[in-house]
């Protein structure tokens, strides 16, 4: 635990925890790293939403997902870092995971017939990253996106035809 006293500091700590964090983080985790009430947390985090997400001078917004929050660069900024930014999820597999996503629930044999053998990699790396669900179905796997993959991506919503036309209107899919 931190020792936090002057003013000003718990903000700038959870504002440093809130930018570190590589996946959005819970009031839970962010009490346990600082040891600060709930309610001193969450004034801060609202005092830093204020100043990023309303300022035309910060390219980064910080987001309530659920119970989480995340601190992301703002849309219009994402883009061009993407070009820099090393992806966590390679293209390839990125795309296994859309389809998924946008097909689900999908038998692996299926998606195997639309992506080729390396359906099996991407399903093991997916799993890991408990982006999606496998449940076995005879012969093959059942896949659906788990309960993270909203959270991950930012998506308000679990279910998979909401997911679906998130995932259309992105694509630019009709």
């Amino acid at each position: 635990m931190v020792g936090l006293n002057a003013k000003g500091e718990d903000e700038k700590i959870i504002e440093s925890i809130l930018f570190s964090a590589s996946e959005p983080i819970s009031l839970e985790q962010i009490r346990k790293i600082t040891g600060l009430s709930n309610r001193k947390i969450e004034d801060a985090i609202e005092r830093l939403m204020e100043r990023y997400n309303r300022s035309e001078d910060s390219p980064m917004e910080i987001l309530r997902i659920g119970n989480k929050f995340v601190m992301q660069l703002k849309e219009g900024y994402a883009d061009k870092a993407r070009k820099v930014a090393k992806p966590e999820i390679p293209p390839d597999i990125l795309k296994t995971l859309a389809l998924i996503a946008y097909h689900q629930p999908i038998r692996q044999a299926d998606l195997r017939k639309m992506i080729g053998p390396k359906v099996y990699e991407h399903v093991d790396f997916l799993i890991e990253k408990k982006l999606i669900n496998s449940k076995k179905l005879g012969t093959t796997e059942l896949l659906t996106t788990s309960s993270y993959f909203p959270e991950y991506f930012g998506i308000e919503s679990r279910h998979p035809e909401e997911i679906r036309e998130f995932l259309a209107k992105k694509m630019r899919i009709k």
